[in-house]
Parts: C-alpha cells; structure tokens; sequence
C-alpha cells in the first residue's frame, strides 16, 4: 500500500470547527478572534482569571542530523497520547517560516499521524503574524533612513547603522546590498543587508514579551546605530517604539489550532533557533498553563542550543518551571553520530547506534544538571532493528532513565499512551525548582565559558583581545543579561563535523551582538547566516496548485 504524504494525510482529516477545540479549553466565543471554520486567535484579556497552573513538558532532542530527529512531530504525538489517557494536555508550538518551506527543510506542523492542521495554512501565511513582524522591523530601518535624510539630528553615523532590514523568505542576493542610491533626493548612500525575519530582534522580543507593555518597552530598548562617538542610538530615539509596537497588537495574541486527533494546539511565534532562543512565544506558553493540566512544547535544535536557551533565557525570564524533560532520540540519527553514512541507515548497525549513544548520553547528562525528571523518546521508523532499539534502551537503563519506543508518526497518540502514562507518573509531585546553568550576576565572560564547559564539553573558549574587550565594555550596563549562543546546531562543537560527544574541544568566540531589546547577549562562535540561501533544488519547485486548487508538494 502507498505511504500517504504529510498533506495527504492532512486532507483526509475532517477538522472539527475551532470553537469545539475551543471549548475543551474552557474558552468561550468572546475569547476568540476567528479566521475562518478551523484557526482563531486567543484574546488573552479575561485568561489572567483562571487559576489553572498546568505542568510544562519541554521537547528536546539530541544533535540534529540530516536523518531528521522530529522533535516538533514527537510534541504532537505526546500531547495527543496525554489526550488519550484522560489528560487534558495542549501542545504548544512555533510558527513556521516560510524560507525553510520553500528552502530544504520543508514545513514544521508535525508529520503522519501525529500533525498540526490545517497544516497547508499554518506553513504558509497563517494569520499574518509573520508579515507584521516583517512591517515592524522594516518600518523601524525606514524610520532610520528617512531621519538621517531630513537633517539626522540624532547624529547617526551612518557607518554605523546596525539595523538592517528583513523579508520572511530565502534569498542570498540580498545578503549584502547598498541602498539609498539614485542620487540626493533618495538620502544618503550605505551599505545595508537582509536577514530573514525570524532572525530578527523584532521576532525575538515578541516572543520574550509578556504585554504589551513590555512588548512597547523592549522594542524601546532596541540599538538601531550609533554616532561618531559610539553613543547608542535606541529605536525609542526614533519614535519607532509606538507605531511598531500597533503594528504588533493584534498579531501579539496567540493562534489556536488542532492536531488531527481534534486536540487543541496554540502555535505562535518563531525565533531563529541560533541566533535567538529558539522557542515559541512566552506570551503563548503562559496562556498555554492558564488553560490546560499539561502543556507540551519544544525547543529548537539539539538540547544544548535549544533548551539551554529554553532554559536559560525563556524560562529564567518568564518564571516557567519544567515539570519534567524529553528527549527526542531516531536510530538513523544515532547511527550517524556513530560515522556511519545517510545512504546506509537502512542496514542495520548496531555497533554504530553504540557508538553514536555518546550523543545522547551527553544530552541526557546536560539536562539533568537543570533538575527536572529526565526521558527519552525514539521516534520510530520502519527500518528501526530490534537490537538497534535495544541498545538505545539498555543505554537509557544504564543511566537510570526511562526510554520509550514511539509510533506516533503511524499511529498517532496510541503510539506515545506508554511515554505519556509515563510523564503522569513522574509529574504527580510539584515539579522541583529548575536550576538555571548560572547566576544573573556572573560575569558575561564566565557566563559563555560556563555554557561551553558544562553543556559542549569544551575545556576553554578564546577570542581576541578586541572581542574581550567587548565583554569588558558591556559588562557595566548589561552584566545581568543571559549569553544567547550562536554556532553550528550539529555537533557539541564548532565543527558541524564532529559528530558524537567531542570532548576537550576550544569554543572561539568571534562576533558578539547585543540584543538590548531581546535583552540577551548573543555570542557567535561560528559563521551564522541569518539570510539562507535556496538549495539546488529548492522545495519551491514541487509545491503547486492541483485541478481542484488544493495545494501539493508542501511537507
């Protein structure tokens, strides 16, 4: 018989309308700005009222590989499996964006059975939320322009402009662009570049934000330039503040929608899991808590970029305390952290799922220096051996740590009912209080080489003296701040090569950015490219519309 494809299987599903998912949540129609049968919004006005304080799974994974981990379809398929054995339980998630869909990585609604729908809108547009932090960030690098060329009281300089613009798509031609050309009438000539827009500090403090408020606040706070004597030039010098903040308003409440077991699912928010923190938004995930006993969500990337940063940045500034950790672990993955090839995966290797465990046992060991219960789960594929699993298990046991083999892409929340039973079972007592890797008043510097010891098993960090004296000059001022990592999401490492658990390694930092509005420190240790390009053959040339105007080749 056939495999379905993710959007088949999506189209054979029968939504039910949003107000019955809806319902299961307690929330009334008053609660809800709707667009159209299946997708509404979350007035969040009358939420702060409940006094429902749910339990917070997070959703990690180890190292990412080409083979794919499926961190976002493992969520689903929990939060449906919690569902199943009379838990009420609310996946959270991140939009996606659409340069991956159209790029190589395709969608992230989950896959086969275990799926957020209507996934064809959620991976495209949406409701706009993605446009107006698009508008917002570019309104902010207009405002710039057009007060440098109506006099630039402000003293710009215009060498030092660091507020670039952004497009949510895939596009290397606009990496590096100069603008203002044409003569006088069109200002004053400058380098400027792209970056895509879930790169950008606009998406970050959207999602760090818990009001409107502080939404105001932050986007406040944002470093646009400088002057010719380094003094930092803020979007509120700009009045930028207000009108991008409007802007934002009605795209700051979160999005509703339904998995295909017909169990509700919030999805909202984006940051670029390397340059930001990776999560979906803070404002979301709080609302999420108000209104369901267990809510699951997920962190970008591997467990030591995306929930140390979950960890570190979201939770330390939301006040959010995991009730317990899961960690999304495939045979393939292992068998190609332990140097085996992705054409092979197929044959079976357990020597090579052994050695490749290094990965996990590393994960497994980061997380529980946080203090939440530890699990793991393997995603299930077909070629998956029963020695390979095995020796994920016998691994797990070894540890002391409970492992579960997952079904959920075939089989929806019946394959995951063991790991949610579980997650019942170790989330019973009050979850204790999650100790964060370091103390807010450590010094940025010791804040970094803490994170590459204890998280990436690297024996120091090192840059030179210009990047030292960065952390030296906005140690006064920003001390407080959290260190948001930027480096390769495949390996401990910065040799996206080094696969496995490498130890003793060297993290260089070379670039260090603040992000005062996001209100993190983020520390490049690698080349980061916040503008992707499109592959040789992007997923852009398979997605079109069918005789019957339903979209194909989206995944």
């Amino acid at each position: 018989m056939a495999v379905l494809s993710d959007i088949e299987i999506a189209r054979k599903n029968s939504m039910a309308p949003i107000e019955e998912i809806a319902s299961k949540l307690d929330l009334k129609d008053q609660n809800l700005q709707k667009f159209g049968h299946h997708i509404a919004k979350i007035d969040t006005q009358n939420i702060e009222s409940n006094n429902k304080n749910g339990k917070l799974i997070l959703v990690t994974a180890i190292s990412p590989t080409p083979a794919g981990e499926g961190k976002t379809t493992t969520s689903v398929g929990l939060s449906d499996g919690l569902n199943k054995i009379g838990k009420q339980s609310l996946v959270c998630l991140r939009e996606p964006s659409l340069g991956p869909c159209f790029g190589v990585k395709g969608g992230a609604a989950g896959g086969g059975y275990a799926q957020v729908v209507p996934m064809d809108k959620i991976n495209l547009h949406f409701t706009g939320d993605f446009h107006a932090i698009t508008s917002a960030h570019n309104l902010l690098a207009s405002m710039i322009d057009n007060h440098i060329y109506w006099g630039n009281d402000l003293g710009i300089d215009t060498r030092r402009v660091v507020w670039g613009r952004v497009v949510d798509l895939n596009d290397r031609a606009l990496r590096n662009i100069n603008v203002n050309l044409g003569g006088i009438a069109n200002g004053y000539p400058r380098e400027d570049k792209f970056d895509i827009t879930v790169a950008s500090e606009v998406m970050a403090i959207f999602c760090l934000s818990t009001s409107l408020d502080d939404l105001q606040n932050r986007l406040g706070n944002i470093i646009v330039g400088y002057t010719r004597k380094k003094k930092e030039i803020m979007a509120r010098d700009l009045n930028a503040d207000g009108s991008m903040t409007t802007l934002l308003k009605d795209a700051f409440l979160p999005n509703l929608v339904q998995t295909l077991e017909k169990n509700p699912a919030i999805i909202h928010g984006g940051p670029f899991a390397n340059i930001a923190h990776g999560c979906n938004s803070l404002v979301a995930t709080q609302t999420a808590l108000k209104l369901s006993d267990y809510v699951v969500t997920e962190a970008g990337f591997g467990a030591d970029l995306g929930a140390e940063k979950f960890l570190d940045i979201k939770c330390r500034k939301g006040k959010l305390n995991p009730s317990a950790i899961v960690i999304v672990a495939t045979v393939r993955a292992l068998k190609m952290h332990g140097g085996m090839d992705k054409k092979e995966l197929k044959n079976e290797n357990v020597e090579a799922v052994k050695k490749g465990l290094s990965n996990l046992k590393q994960h497994i060991a980061n997380m529980q220096m946080y203090g939440a219960p530890v699990t793991v789960a393997i995603n299930h594929f077909i070629s998956d051996s029963e020695k390979e699993l095995l020796a994920i298990s016998d691994c797990c046991d070894s540890l002391n740590v409970k492992s579960f083999n997952c079904t959920h892409w075939s089989n929806g929340g019946a394959g995951t009912e063991d790991l949610a039973k579980h997650i019942v079972e170790i989330t019973e007592q009050n979850a204790p209080k999650i100790k964060h890797l370091y103390p807010d008043e450590m010094k940025l510097w010791d804040k970094m080489k803490k994170i590459a010891q204890e998280i990436y098993g690297a024996s120091d960090i090192i840059a030179d003296q210009k990047i030292r004296t960065q952390f030296d000059e906005l140690e006064e001022k920003y001390g407080h701040y959290p260190i948001c990592v930027a480096k390769t999401q495949y390996s401990f490492s910065t040799d996206p090569n080094l696969r496995g658990a490498p130890k003793d390694h060297v993290v260089p930092i070379r670039e260090v950015r603040l992000a005062a509005g996001a209100e993190f420190l983020v520390v490049v240790c690698d080349k980061i490219m916040t503008m992707p390009g499109l592959p040789r053959v992007p997923a852009a040339n398979a997605i079109h519309l069918n005789k019957n105007g339903d979209i194909e080749g989206l995944f």
